[in-house]
């Protein structure tokens, strides 16, 4: 499949990882390889808007991280049966860095939205050699964490593990999935997240919705929606060797701004960026902004290397 542009063409592909079939996109013949990883519940059609322009300058790849998009979605569970996974970022963090290897063939600049962004820095701690930076765009907090949690009130504490537990049974979850899987319910939750709602089109709904149709997209939701441990942005940066420059929509609802600049204190992190205006999704809202800053921050950095 080929889709039209008039600066240059984004084709897609399939790769086979650990026997699952995992889709990505690309665009871009010349230049640093960036791969462009998406948030929960989204896929590498979130970066619609930058995948053509930013080939412009660098070979640019999207991938639907595995249960998510149209990549396979193997029930949750112990990877030692052969036909299950376990949805956490050390999965994400090691089909990453797999994909640099196979696909890419070279280490990569990595750009995050939300968990994609923690999946970046799991990649970028794990095997530093296969990452030439991190770019982070309104990484998520993770406050359904047990150690964020344990800060929280008793009364919000005992309500998120309670909604947790009541999920965790198979048949509610699955009504309760459901019942936030249509198009008008995921109108109204973009609408709350995006600072700009010009950019809640009827495309976007029918491309975040396209995925929730398929099998096994109830069980990844619901296993994601449980998972209170695993690493937190603010334990990966301190380990982080190569370069971090972060990018938050001010707006942003679920990701306050106050709460993430506290990132831009670990020695990494380059530069800290606000978008007044826009809300959790950065890359889709004001592509007109993002583009060019990480066009910018990836030149930068290459010519430092070749000097």
């Amino acid at each position: 499949m080929t889709i039209a542009s008039n600066i240059l063409q984004v084709r897609t592909h399939y790769w086979q990882w650990r026997g699952y079939p995992i889709r990505y996109q690309v665009a871009g013949e010349m230049g640093a390889p960036l791969l462009l990883i998406h948030g929960f519940g989204a896929s590498s059609d979130h970066w619609r808007k930058n995948l053509p322009v930013l080939a412009a300058t660098n070979r640019v790849y999207a991938i639907d991280l595995i249960g998510f998009g149209l990549s396979a979605k193997p029930p949750a569970g112990d990877t030692q049966s052969g036909d299950s996974i376990q949805y956490r970022f050390e999965t994400w963090g090691e089909q990453l860095l797999d994909f640099c290897r196979e696909v890419i063939g070279e280490p990569a600049f990595l750009v995050g939205n939300s968990i994609g962004c923690i999946a970046a820095l799991q990649a970028a701690v794990v095997e530093p050699q296969q990452v030439r930076g991190v770019a982070m765009l309104n990484c998520s907090l993770r406050m359904l964490h047990e150690r964020k949690q344990a800060a929280l009130p008793w009364y919000r504490r005992t309500s998120s593990r309670w909604l947790q537990q009541v999920l965790a049974n198979r048949a509610i979850g699955h009504f309760f999935f459901a019942r936030i899987a249509k198009p008008k319910v995921v109108r109204k939750i973009l609408l709350q997240a995006y600072g700009r709602p010009d950019a809640v089109t009827d495309e976007l709904v029918d491309l975040l919705m396209q995925p929730a149709y398929q099998p096994g997209a109830a069980d990844v939701f619901l296993a994601f929606i449980s998972y209170s441990q695993g690493p937190l942005a603010e334990d990966l940066l301190p380990q982080v060797t190569c370069p971090v420059l972060i990018l938050w929509g001010a707006a942003d609802p679920w990701e306050p701004i106050a709460q993430g600049r506290q990132f831009a204190d670990f020695p990494a992190v380059e530069d800290f960026i606000p978008i007044p205006g826009v809300g959790h999704c950065p890359q889709d809202e004001a592509p007109e902004i993002v583009n060019p800053l990480l066009q910018t921050w990836v030149a930068q950095k290459e010519s430092k290397t070749a000097v």
